[in-house]
């Protein structure tokens, strides 16, 4: 009895708070230690996964948040109105990689990667609350540092930033010949 008592205020947390909540926050309200509330939410992560539920628990770098099946947004929109698409170009999906790969980073370091202006980059990527500030380095000017947001992993499906894809070592080197190549043709011009 004392589980479904668990399960029910873990889930009226998660449904309150809409967004992801930490694990310690969770097992301090409910007056469990961290592991007994981790294996709750997992048996109810189980439990939504496999019964017909229109509701997930979903994982974020040690937080959960309640949230719809993805499957099911068909079924939403005729309902709501069309959420707001944010289209990522070629630009915005490269300097999101940057980020991604090489945060907490400055703007300034993800202009030298891309060799050219990324303030309009940067800021919709912020505006689209997939990056944030995450401070300032500790350098002359003291440049602000950014980083990618729990959005960002929600919306490519991440657990967290170590389940980034690798890049295969061969195609890396690819790159860097073809980025040394490209900057040689610029130096001989």
């Amino acid at each position: 009895m004392e589980i479904k008592l668990a399960e029910a205020q873990i889930e009226a947390i998660l449904f309150t708070m809409g967004e992801a909540v930490e694990l310690n926050r969770i097992a301090a309200a409910i007056e469990h230690d961290e592991e007994t509330t981790r294996k709750i939410i997992h048996n109810m992560m189980d439990k939504y996964a496999s019964e017909d539920r229109g509701i997930q628990i979903i994982e974020l770098e040690g937080s959960y948040q309640l949230c719809t099946k993805s499957s099911l947004y068909e079924t939403i929109i005729k309902i709501a109105h069309i959420p707001k698409k944010h289209v990522l170009t070629d630009v915005l999906l490269e300097t999101l990689s940057i980020i991604a790969y090489k945060q907490p980073v400055t703007k300034m370091q993800i202009e030298a990667i891309r060799g050219v202006k990324s303030d309009h980059a940067v800021n919709k990527l912020i505006e689209y609350n997939l990056v944030c500030e995450m401070g300032r380095m500790d350098a002359p000017g003291r440049p602000i540092l950014f980083g990618t947001t729990e959005e960002f992993l929600r919306n490519f499906g991440l657990n967290s930033l170590e389940s980034l894809p690798v890049l295969n070592p061969e195609i890396k080197e690819e790159f860097k010949l073809e980025a040394e190549e490209e900057a040689q043709l610029k130096l001989d011009i």
